[in-house]
């Protein structure tokens, strides 16, 4: 069974139906699945047992008062993992802490950051105290922080948040007076670095920096964040302080090696779980319409996983049972709330109905700050007992009394299924939590071979912090903040004399005898979580209402002229897309169908860093070329599914270079291949459907993070060619991962496709939803010949 923190050795995997315990499942777990109807859509079950605690006593350095604010709360011991961490940080040591999730880590920290802050505010005064700089991934973690310590009341601790949502007022009273400074990468890299000097307060003394749920720090984001604290190491020494690092993750596989990667200093992992854990099982859910008739040539009909997902919410809610649905795409959010509130309606009549469905709603990125407070808000406060939510709340925000979790769809990777599942079961009573899979070859990959996903260890994170459109921005930063130095270049990594000397060349940089300096006047800027083009904001036609934003790299898929969106169970039309000003105007209005764009992609191969042999045929990696262009739209029936038609767009043609992996079959193969070049255009485009679905299966990223296109006769390989590249400029380490695993990953896209049941492709196997071309042409039985040739 599973060896990591997630389902520990031990867990027990029930097989069925026939041999399913209602007894041995949680409550909210033996409700879903105690009709016969609802078993025979339960493929797997594993379920987690309880673990005692390891308890240690308190350090005795501790200061009196945290000790006595701890005490208030009933905190009189603490866990071996906390107390372990506690002891490195004190002595300086960096340490990452890689314990479960609701293992008490922010103690961890605050133990050795209060202590100095309280002994130091003792002897030096308190603006003279020693510091702490807490990082967090979201504003919302950062904001729950702050609310715990406030809820700890430790007297003399000054604690503050700090985000883009911070007036002038709260700026200032954070910079003066704030022991403990709780903000995010991107206000540490947009108005903390740049403006360092009135913060030299926090700077001069700072002791501590406490960086969270550091595994989503990975790829192209996770690239900017460990330039910006290589930035913020950079600035600090200037100001006289080497703080320690103090990083924290429930989900990250050879954490001391991710910490080390992510800060450029060497950290030593505490992952030992001291903590007590109540248990909690883990559904898999396969949606097949039992009831209606499949024949021998035609696979089992899938009910969609969101509609499946609201039907569980639905019963969960019905019985009060505080639930939390995680939905991939924005979109999602808005459809489960909306359809969980109408079923809610249905099946308790409209007075009990409606007072159920008003407690559900959707929280999603792209909703306004103030929205999303409140709905955490509520859902603490148990105003709310179902919220349909995309990766936003998958971190530490502290919901806690949670019951259940359903999944629509496999998340992404072993680490956001184990952080998902593990936000249910808090407290005493064990959790419920339910994977729906998709028609989509992952998640029937995982259902057919569940073992293989739910015993793997934790995906290594993935990023490339050399990557040179990440480093340009921030060494540009970096000379901005104080002059370069050839010593500081070391700490950017091997690529950054290169990248210093491309700033130079364009008049960026200049040389003088203390260093590079920036030669411009306006600030360089960096855009930490896009692709470089910032955001497009949505305004409501009539009022001039901004609604939320959209990264403008796929404004065009998401919000072009004639697209239908959805925000806060509202239904929008997209009326005009203006790109270049940021700006998309959309009208209320529900048509009646929902929209999907048409693209068209193509390849140049730009550099070729990497060849081995794969099967029958080159495998390749390297720097691409990547044109694409959205040509349309298709209008679909939102009720039925049903084609009404497609519009097409004039839109221009972008492109941008990124990293690939590419395979090319040999010259028999090839000339086999294309004797029949229709049916070779349907095999290549059904094979790299599989292949990009299945890349989650060797590398932690989401569906977004990397795409495909596959040419018959392309003219930098002279033939066949199959590529999945990275979406992000300058890559993002997907595709080289890909290169690493590809005999994971082709034997894994090959079961997918070989063991679907169907008879000429579907969405379990090569059929993908949002395909540019439509899905067509497909050849599913061709697909399955080629990868058996890249599979050897």
């Amino acid at each position: 069974m599973t060896t990591d923190q997630g389902f520990p050795a031990g867990s027990q995997e029930l097989l069925l139906p026939q041999d399913l315990r209602l007894d041995g499942l949680p409550p909210a777990a033996a409700a879903l699945v105690a009709s016969r109807a609802a078993a025979a859509r339960l493929r797997h079950v594993h379920v987690r047992p309880p673990r005692a605690a390891s308890v240690a006593p308190m350090p005795a350095w501790v200061h009196p008062a945290l000790v006595q604010a701890l005490a208030a709360q009933g905190i009189t011991s603490l866990w071996s993992h906390q107390v372990e961490a506690a002891e490195a940080a004190r002595a300086g040591r960096h340490v990452v802490v890689s314990t479960g999730t609701a293992s008490g880590k922010t103690l961890a920290y605050l133990l050795p950051a209060a202590t100095a802050s309280l002994e130091g505010a003792g002897v030096l005064g308190e603006r003279a105290a020693p510091t702490t700089l807490y990082l967090s991934p979201t504003k919302a973690l950062a904001a729950d922080q702050e609310r715990r310590l406030a809820e700890l009341a430790v007297p003399g601790l000054r604690t503050g948040t700090v985000d883009g949502d911070a007036g002038p007022e709260q700026r200032a009273w954070v910079r003066d007076h704030a022991h403990v400074v709780l903000s995010n990468p991107d206000l540490l890299a947009h108005t903390l670095l740049p403006d360092h000097v009135r913060w030299g307060r926090l700077l001069r003394r700072l002791r501590y920096v406490v960086v969270d749920e550091c595994h989503v720090y990975r790829g192209v984001f996770g690239a900017h964040v460990g330039s910006v604290l290589r930035r913020l190491r950079r600035v600090a020494a200037a100001h006289g302080a080497s703080p320690t690092f103090v990083l924290a993750s429930a989900t990250v596989t050879e954490p001391a090696r991710t910490a080390s990667r992510l800060t450029g200093l060497d950290v030593e992992a505490v992952e030992v779980d001291g903590s007590p854990d109540p248990g909690a099982a883990l559904l898999l859910w396969d949606p097949v319409v039992k009831d209606e008739p499949v024949g021998p040539d035609e696979r089992a009909r899938r009910r969609g996983a969101v509609s499946e997902s609201a039907s569980l919410v639905a019963d969960l809610v019905g019985r009060h049972v505080t639930t939390v649905a995680f939905v991939p795409s924005r979109r999602g959010t808005e459809t489960l709330a909306a359809r969980t509130r109408d079923m809610l309606v249905e099946r308790h009549g409209r007075d009990l109905g409606g007072d159920l469905a008003r407690t559900v709603v959707p929280y999603r990125g792209g909703h306004l700050p103030e929205e999303r407070r409140a709905t955490e808000r509520a859902l603490r406060d148990g105003d709310l007992l179902a919220v349909a939510a995309t990766s936003a709340l998958e971190l530490g925000v502290d919901v806690a009394g949670l019951d259940a979790v359903v999944m629509a769809g496999w998340p992404g990777s072993v680490a956001s299924l184990r952080q998902r599942a593990g936000r249910a079961g808090r407290g005493d009573l064990p959790g419920t939590a339910v994977l729906v899979a998709r028609d989509d070859p992952l998640d029937a990959y995982v259902l057919a071979h569940p073992a293989s996903v739910l015993d793997a260890p934790v995906e290594a994170v993935v990023s490339d912090p050399d990557n040179p459109y990440v480093l340009l921005p921030h060494l540009a930063a970096a000379a901005a903040e104080l002059p370069l130095t050839p010593a500081d270049l070391d700490s950017f990594g091997p690529r950054a004399q290169e990248v210093v000397d491309a700033l130079v060349e364009r008049g960026d940089l200049r040389r003088r005898p203390t260093g590079w300096h920036w030669a411009r006047q306006a600030r360089p800027g960096v855009d930490l979580r896009g692709s470089g083009r910032g955001q497009v904001q949505l305004v409501e036609e009539e009022t001039g209402r901004v609604l939320g934003t959209v990264e403008a790299a796929r404004a065009e898929q998401v919000v072009h002229p004639g697209a239908v969106y959805q925000h806060l169970l509202r239904t929008y039309l997209v009326v005009e897309l203006d790109a270049e000003a940021g700006v998309a105007v959309l009208r209320p209005s529900d048509p009646g169908w929902v929209t999907y764009p048409r693209t068209s992609t193509r390849t140049r191969l730009v550099s070729r860093e990497r060849e081995r042999q794969l099967g029958r045929g080159v495998l390749g990696h390297g720097g691409l070329e990547v044109l694409s262009r959205t040509t349309g739209y298709v209008r679909v029936d939102a009720a039925t599914g049903a084609t009404l038609g497609h519009d097409d767009l004039d839109l221009p043609e972008r492109c941008f270079r990124t990293k690939g992996t590419w395979w090319a079959p040999d010259a028999v193969a090839a000339a086999d291949l294309l004797a029949d070049p229709v049916r070779a255009l349907g095999a290549l485009h059904a094979a790299e459907h599989a292949g990009v679905a299945l890349v989650p299966i060797v590398a932690t990223c989401d569906s977004f993070d990397v795409a495909g296109s596959h040419e018959v006769f392309h003219p930098d390989a002279g033939g066949p060619l199959l590529v999945v590249h990275d979406t992000w400029p300058g890559g993002a380490g997907y595709a080289e991962r890909v290169f690493e695993a590809a005999e994971v990953w082709v034997r894994a896209a090959l079961d997918a496709v070989a063991g679907c049941t169907c008879r000429a492709g579907c969405p379990a196997c090569v059929v993908r939803g949002g395909c540019g071309s439509g899905n067509a042409p497909l050849d599913k039985e061709g697909a399955v010949r080629l990868l058996a040739l890249g599979a050897g």
